[in-house]
């Protein structure tokens, strides 16, 4: 792989790791006026996001288990409030899914995939490079979802 976005992913998770660590539990929870979702959802959107993109959308692993994709897939909305222990699950699966990819990438697992693309992007991905290409973007369109939020709660909290 010449461009690797594996270590750009992993970046941006950092970063979205930073922001959330800088923020009460209560602030990661709330949903603004004029939104939908909040911190959190978007946080952990991100994360089951790129292991169905990764591996089911690829027919790589159809079955594949993603610990909390009910609570996170597109389309849901937050139903409850995140707690301590699956904030600190999730900011651990964030890194540790991609290390997985990686490594399964290195491995060859990915060789072979299911063409695919997805209403946000419209255009067919047929690599795993580009999956991953997406995934990087879309990380980042949630980096700044969640950046406007921050924004939005410390300006109602202010009010």
């Amino acid at each position: 792989m010449k461009f690797n976005p594996i270590k750009y992913i992993i970046r941006t998770r950092e970063v979205f790791i930073e922001l959330l660590d800088g923020l009460t539990l209560e602030d990661i929870n709330r949903i603004p006026a004029g939104f939908r979702n909040n911190i959190g959802w978007n946080f952990g959107h991100i994360v089951v996001s790129t292991q169905g993109l990764c591996y089911r959308r690829t027919n790589v692993q159809p079955d594949r288990e993603i610990p909390f994709e009910s609570a996170y897939a597109k389309g849901t909305v937050p139903t409850y409030a995140i707690t301590t222990e699956e904030l600190a699950t999730l900011k651990s699966q964030a890194i540790a899914s991609i290390r997985q990819i990686e490594e399964d990438y290195q491995k060859g697992v990915f060789n072979a995939i299911t063409p695919y693309s997805t209403a946000t992007y419209g255009l067919e991905m047929d690599t795993i490079e580009q999956v991953l290409t997406v995934t990087l973007a879309h990380d980042n369109l949630h980096l700044g979802y969640a950046n406007a939020l921050k924004k939005a709660v410390y300006e109602q909290k202010s009010q």
